[in-house]
């Protein structure tokens, strides 16, 4: 906490276990924070240092220390949370689009990430930003990679490439694709409340992934929010957009090269045109000079119907020809 009693976040690294590798990662990591200073989509680095350790015993070789922004919550708290409730493609909409520019922001600083997740990913004031680059997977082009034991936990988003096989070697080189693919997952997480390959064992996700023959499936319907035996339940049930569907199936091309790129997804159709692209028939925007007469006449409406002047399907049928008239004032 600073004077102004504002909250900021620190990073504490124990440099005991820290190869030379490693701490370059780290040191990589602060100097593209700095270089990325100001951007809305990577978390702020206010400051950074490293602390040395006591003699002897643990901690002896000090700790690197980060002073960053707080996130309020990261997108795997808030996928957890937003999967209980239906299908909303505002919602959607929204934090996809940030997504996707946070990524293409480390992409255009030649940094690929490799093994994105929510967990990378916080929401500070409401904006999403990302708090990790995977750097020490970035330059550790020709060694093993020691960060590759805490992968287990995040196969679910693994690109088929960022896969090795039984000897070791990896199948492609991991590029720019191997991010798409991952924020691909995490798409059709946001749509069907899980992961593609969330249904499968570790072992079978490792299988699965990379096996072209594998179809991954894209139902017709989101059943998020639906309790076992109530995905028939009107109104839970959200029919998933064909446009979206065609997003999910281009970020999961197994095939590097066929992947779409983040330029090409930040324009598709149903991103790029706004909330009211992702507007169901019944609904609308409406800006505050309508609300305000809305409200007046809701009011005399309220009076009416208290009065018995008129009754609830009344009110109803209001509520659709409203909705309707400010459809065709919008278009």
């Amino acid at each position: 906490m600073n004077s102004s009693n504002a909250i900021y976040a620190i990073k504490r690294v124990s440099l005991d276990k820290t190869d030379a590798e490693t701490m370059k990662g780290y040191m990589n990591e602060i100097g593209l924070l700095k270089r990325l200073a100001g951007n809305k989509r990577i978390i702020q680095l206010f400051d950074s240092e490293v602390r040395p350790g006591g003699s002897g015993g643990q901690g002896s070789k000090g700790y690197l220390m980060l002073v960053m922004e707080c996130g309020e919550v990261d997108l795997a708290k808030l996928l957890a949370e937003q999967q209980k409730e239906p299908l909303d493609m505002v919602w959607v909409g929204y934090y996809w689009q940030q997504m996707l520019q946070a990524v293409h922001v480390i992409h255009e600083e030649k940094i690929v990430h490799s093994d994105l997740k929510p967990a990378n990913f916080v929401l500070v004031r409401g904006q999403l930003k990302l708090i990790d680059f995977g750097i020490a997977n970035a330059i550790a082009n020709d060694t093993t990679n020691i960060q590759r034991d805490h992968q287990i936990g995040t196969v679910n988003y693994m690109s088929p490439e960022a896969i090795e096989l039984p000897d070791g070697m990896r199948r492609l080189k991991v590029g720019r694709p191997s991010d798409v693919w991952s924020l691909g997952c995490i798409l059709y997480q946001m749509i069907y409340g899980q992961p593609p390959f969330q249904h499968l064992s570790v072992y079978q996700k490792m299988k699965a992934i990379p096996d072209c023959t594998h179809e991954i499936a894209f139902p017709e319907w989101s059943e998020r929010g639906c309790g076992e035996g109530e995905a028939n339940i009107e109104g839970k049930r959200v029919r998933v957009r064909k446009d979206v569907i065609r997003t999910m199936k281009m970020c999961l091309e197994r095939n590097p090269k066929e992947r779409a790129v983040i330029p090409e997804l930040l324009e598709h159709a149903w991103l790029s045109g706004g909330a009211d692209e992702l507007l169901g028939p019944e609904e609308t925007i409406i800006n505050p000079y309508y609300m305000k007469q809305l409200l007046e006449y809701g009011i005399k409406l309220g009076q009416q119907a208290q009065s018995g002047e008129i009754d609830q399907a009344h009110l109803e049928r209001e509520a659709e020809r409203l909705v309707a008239e400010l459809k065709a004032l919008d278009s």
